[in-house]
């Protein structure tokens, strides 16, 4: 420190050596501590006059940079040569009848009287002795005491001594010389007088300082001579500890009692807090030694711990105000620092200032650790400088701005993630302290999943990011490649007074009120440590990781909105022109429509730039695997691990602890791992494991488990993008594991049809449109899974043994086929008219925007349902090949033939010149390969005469002048082979005979009774059936059809099973007699006629 720098204001007078006197018992009063003895003395007439001298500034002292210590907690005491020392208690609090005002006047007298003996000291002039070199071995010991206590406290008893022998300022200690020259003492610094001198050079320090200023330096050069003591020390490091001991006790004093230097309180100086931010090594650093001794008083001294709790508070403080930007490091490597002594971080939790906050906002600002989360790439002032004009900036920088962003969030993590560690691992305390900081931000932050959540009254995304990091960081011993520890995590922790609240989740499968009954009757015990800390990561990724996900694609929605009405903001500048008044108003707005655009993408970008890390999603996968796999063993009531097979279908009785588990257990897993699959797949190329598969079969399989049906579609969507092509895989990171795990060969396929019948009806307002984009999901992990023998011969299994499951998978996939393509096709025409329309540059620009807006949602919808045309088309094509029998069964056979006649008809007859659009391929639209598409189903479908009739008689779209125009096409382009047009041909005749025994069939019959008309079909009835509740009487075939996709009575609406109808024996019996005798009669007359030709 300097004492004679410039502009700084003097320090308080100084008292006479009998008031410095009363401060000394007065202080050791304070200390409930016996004075030192010493022999009293009047004062003289010298020490009178000296007193009155004019004061001045006295000199400086200037600090000496001290070495890194090691970190040693080692409680000193004072050897047993030492006499008992008034500052053994010294950080006792002052008691009640020791005004402080006494003090501070006697203090002020003191710094008077040093000032002018400074002041006579300078007049002298007299240069520094030059230094005796000594030996140590021959030093005397009180030659020693007195050196060293001079050079470490920078002291002096000599008048004209102004530095040391490295040109150090001294400090003149005027009053000390005094005594011992009133008490006839050798005029030498020792340890025994080293409380008096140390005061007396405090007190010296000006008034706008603070006294560490003085006293930390003195810290570092005692501990620099203390550890480089070696060998026999012969007293020495009984010396060296007082030193030791009696600077941290006036480094306690100088925060605790600063009235004792004659000073007034004051925190911005009587704070460790500033002390904190230096690096150790500096002179005013707080090193690891120095909070070592502050500790070690924690028992004998209650103010310590306050003081030390106190400068932690005072760094949060500040810290809450700064970013990311700021000079934040060294906030963290104080704590860090800190965070190395366990007694102190027990302290720190224990704090009330701990957890203050009463809102989710107030976490960051107002906890003690909310600060040190709170630093972030995310908060807005930083984002704004990591994307500069984000409008402008290309891919490579936005990368590379965001890579730099990563970077500097990883090593802040690493620093969280180790705080928190010492903090858990302190005492049993701090640890439940700790969670429960935890398990109150996820508790106040429900509302982050809400579906316009307020930010205002919610945690930021950084925060939130941070936290569940670090909770990852956490789980990270207890997870294991083998699983091995996932049987700890316990099933009761919810009914155990959980930390994480769940009362207002939604259930898997169970409502509020089963819910609130189940976890009203608690389970005894306590939650193990691995329990309490994976139910918090668990709701961190709720409301951390998934909802800043979530933030992400609301802020594309929202950039994407702000983007168009900008586009339409500047088509009204033209009408404004006129009006310069207007303009600017105009402007202003534009400007702040453009701000709000350029903040929303710059946060985007550094979402992003979040998101994407590999090194987090690494660790977020490997939680999730625990996860899918512990949730797997509730559910199966088993204790599954990867290597072990899992038995399905699981128990029709879903185990309570799987039902009132929270939705979002599940619901993150996947999206987790959809996440990953989407964005940064290359993260499970070394990470994927079975269970993943086996947890989407599981579910899919046994769907009743789950009662959302949105989420067990994702389930799906995971599968989806599981197969995606990503790098060197071409069918993506899961395909391999689909097509050669035993698990997904036994139970895939099933599960698939299963849940493609399933959506048919999911309850929700969207449920016609969802089902075709989970069917559209659904065909392609098919088709990735199909060149797998095995996947056929379980649909050829499915079809023989499950056959009512197989026709309502065939029947519904033939109603999508007809009309998903229905629903394209028929845009064609409108998307042609629109574009002629538009061609007329002669069209208003109302009536054109009115069109271009009608055009784009026209194209929107060819493009979706020509998409799904053609997947549900290709599944056709695919099922048909091997299980040409399977679809021809008397059921469905007549759908069948139905459908792929009128696509025939749509795409090659009279409707087809409708179909004529500019850039077909932009619909997705080839007519030639839909066309080979189609063929490729009547050729695999034609070897079964059943197929042939049906076709035949379906009086809606067979048309034989279709089927030629189909051959004129394929030979036109080339389509097929010569084999595949001979085999064409030949299907062609076999219809064009079918067809003719048709009609001559229906000729013999002729009109037929209304008795035996199906009255649903208006055809013949062969097998006619009772219906049970509606009383109505319809063919077999039609209500079995009809029940494929409707399990209803279609007259009445009741609930109907095929197996519940009543064959109706007398009227079969009645109909067969009637057709026998409309044949005969057929017969005979034909035969008659021939007769009559030959006659």
């Amino acid at each position: 420190m300097d004492n004679d720098a410039q502009g700084t204001p003097p320090p308080p007078d100084a008292p006479d050596k009998e008031k410095m006197d009363q401060i000394r018992r007065r202080r050791l009063e304070k200390l409930s501590g016996a004075p030192t003895a010493k022999t009293e003395t009047p004062l003289d007439a010298t020490t009178a006059q000296a007193s009155s001298s004019k004061p001045s500034t006295p000199p400086a002292v200037k600090t000496e940079e001290a070495p890194k210590s090691q970190i040693t907690i080692t409680k000193s005491t004072p050897p047993s040569t030492t006499p008992e020392n008034p500052f053994t208690k010294l950080t006792s609090r002052p008691s009640s009848d020791a005004p402080s005002t006494s003090v501070r006047q006697v203090e002020a007298g003191l710094l008077k009287r040093l000032r002018a003996e400074s002041d006579e000291q300078q007049t002298a002039a007299q240069a520094p002795p030059k230094r005796v070199s000594t030996s140590a071995a021959t030093e005397d010991i009180s030659e020693y005491e007195h050196r060293m206590l001079g050079r470490i406290f920078r002291i002096t008893l000599e008048p004209g001594q102004k530095v040391d022998s490295q040109n150090h300022k001294l400090i003149f200690l005027c009053n000390l010389r005094s005594e011992l020259e009133e008490e006839d003492a050798p005029i030498k610094l020792t340890k025994d007088r080293l409380d008096s001198a140390i005061m007396e050079a405090c007190s010296t320090v000006p008034g706008n300082k603070s006294v560490l200023d003085y006293l930390l330096p003195c810290w570092k050069r005692t501990m620099k001579e203390l550890n480089g003591l070696r060998g026999y020390v012969a007293g020495k490091d009984a010396i060296l500890r007082e030193a030791k001991r009696l600077c941290m006790s006036n480094c306690i004093f100088a925060m605790e009692m600063p009235e004792l230097y004659g000073r007034e309180p004051n925190p911005s100086t009587d704070s460790l807090t500033p002390y904190l931010l230096f690096e150790p090594a500096e002179d005013r650093g707080i090193c690891p030694d120095f909070l070592a001794e502050a500790i070690s008083r924690f028992y004998d001294d209650d103010t310590v711990k306050p003081m030390l709790t106190k400068a932690v508070t005072g760094l949060s403080l500040k810290l809450s105000i700064l970013t990311m930007n700021d000079n934040y490091k060294p906030f963290i490597n104080a704590l860090k620092q800190i965070c190395q002594f366990a007694p102190l971080v027990t302290a720190i939790a224990e704090d009330p200032l701990f957890q203050m906050a009463t809102s989710a906002p107030g976490i960051e600002k107002h906890t003690l650790l909310g600060p040190f989360f709170r630093i972030s790439p995310l908060q807005p002032e930083v984002c704004k400088d990591y994307f500069v004009s984000p409008n402008s900036m290309d891919t490579g920088h936005i990368q590379t701005a965001q890579e730099s962003l990563r970077l500097t969030l990883h090593n802040h993590q690493k620093d969280l993630l180790d705080i928190i560690n010492q903090f858990v691992r302190a005492s049993p305390s701090a640890k439940n302290r700790t969670l429960d900081w935890f398990a109150y931000i996820v508790n106040q932050n429900h509302m982050r999943r809400a579906l316009r959540p307020d930010p205002s009254q919610l945690s930021t995304d950084g925060f939130l990011m941070n936290v569940t990091v670090v909770l990852d960081g956490l789980c990270e011993p207890f997870m294991d490649s083998m699983f091995s520890k996932v049987s700890r995590i316990e099933v009761d922790y919810f009914r155990r007074r959980p930390r994480v609240e769940i009362k207002e989740e939604t259930k898997l499968n169970a409502d509020q009120n089963a819910s609130d009954e189940f976890y009203e009757l608690e389970v005894e015990g306590t939650s193990n440590f691995i329990s309490e800390v994976f139910f918090l990561t668990l709701a961190a990724h709720h409301y951390g990781s998934e909802a800043t996900n979530a933030a992400m694609k609301q802020l594309i929605k929202d950039i994407k909105f702000i983007k168009e009405k900008l586009v339409e903001f500047e088509k009204e500048r033209a009408k404004l022109t006129s009006n310069p008044h207007e303009l600017a108003r105009f402007d202003l707005q534009l400007n702040k429509y453009n701000g709000i655009l350029e903040k929303s993408m710059q946060m985007k970008m550094a979402i992003e730039g979040v998101l994407l890390d590999k090194a987090m999603q690494t660790k977020s996968l490997l939680f999730m695997r625990y996860v899918t796999v512990w949730l797997l063993r509730i559910a199966a009531q088993s204790d599954y691990t990867p290597d072990t097979t899992l038995e399905l279908p699981l128990s029709p009785q879903i185990p309570d602890t799987f039902r009132f588990l929270p939705e979002y257990v599940l619901e993150d897993i996947v999206s987790n791992f959809n996440f990953i699959l989407n964005f940064v797949p290359e993260v499970m190329i070394s990470a994927v494991g079975d269970e993943i598969i086996t947890f989407a079969i599981t579910f899919l399989t046994n769907s009743d488990y789950i009662k959302n049906p949105y989420l067990k579609a994702k389930l799906v969507t995971l599968l989806f993008h599981g197969t995606w092509p990503v790098f060197h895989l071409k069918k993506g990171l899961l395909g391999d594991s689909l097509n050669g795990l035993k698990f997904s060969n036994d139970h895939l396929l099933h599960a698939l049809m299963k849940f493609y019948i399933e959506v048919e009806s999911t309850g929700a307002h969207t449920q016609f449109y969802d089902k075709f984009n989970i069917r559209y999901e659904i065909f392609q992990v098919i088709k990735t899974i199909w060149s797998n023998d095995i996947y056929k011969q379980k649909l050829a299994l499915e079809s023989k043994t499950n056959t009512e499951f197989f026709l309502r998978f065939v029947n519904l996939l033939l109603n999508d086929a007809t009309y998903v393509l229905d629903e394209a096709l028929t845009k064609f025409p409108k998307i042609h008219d629109l574009q002629i329309e538009l061609s007329n540059t002669a069209l208003p620009q109302d009536e054109r925007e009115k069109k271009e807006e009608e055009l784009t949602t026209a194209e929107g919808q060819a493009q979706s349902y020509m998409q799904l045309t053609n997947e549900t088309v290709s599944m056709m094509k695919l099922f048909t090949k091997n299980l040409s029998r399977s679809f021809t069964m008397p059921e469905i056979v007549d759908r069948v033939a139905a459908m792929v006649d009128y696509t025939l008809d749509t795409i090659v007859g009279p409707k087809s010149k409708n179909l004529k659009v500019e850039d077909p391929k932009k619909y997705y639209f080839d007519v030639k390969t839909l066309l080979s598409e189609f063929i490729d189903i009547y050729l695999n479908l034609g070897v079964s005469d059943r197929f042939v009739a049906a076709v035949a008689r379906d009086g809606r779209s067979y048309k034989p002048e279709n089927f030629s125009n189909a051959s004129r096409i394929l030979g036109r382009f080339n389509l097929r082979s010569n084999e595949d047009m001979a085999a064409w041909s030949k299907l062609i005749s076999r219809f064009a005979k079918a067809k003719a025994l048709e009609d001559q069939i229906e000729g013999d019959l002729g009109e037929i009774p209304d008795e035996f008309e199906d009255p649903i079909m208006a055809i013949l009835m062969e097998d006619p059936v009772l219906l049970p509740i509606s009383r109505q009487v319809v063919d077999r075939s039609t209500i079995a059809t009809h029940l494929l996709s409707d399990p209803k009575d279609p007259f009445n609406r009741t609930d109907l099973k095929l197996e519940d109808v009543i064959p109706d024996v007398a009227l079969r019996e009645k109909i067969q007699t009637w057709k026998a005798e409309k044949k005969r009669v057929a017969r005979e007359a034909r035969e008659d006629k021939m007769d009559v030709t030959e006659g």
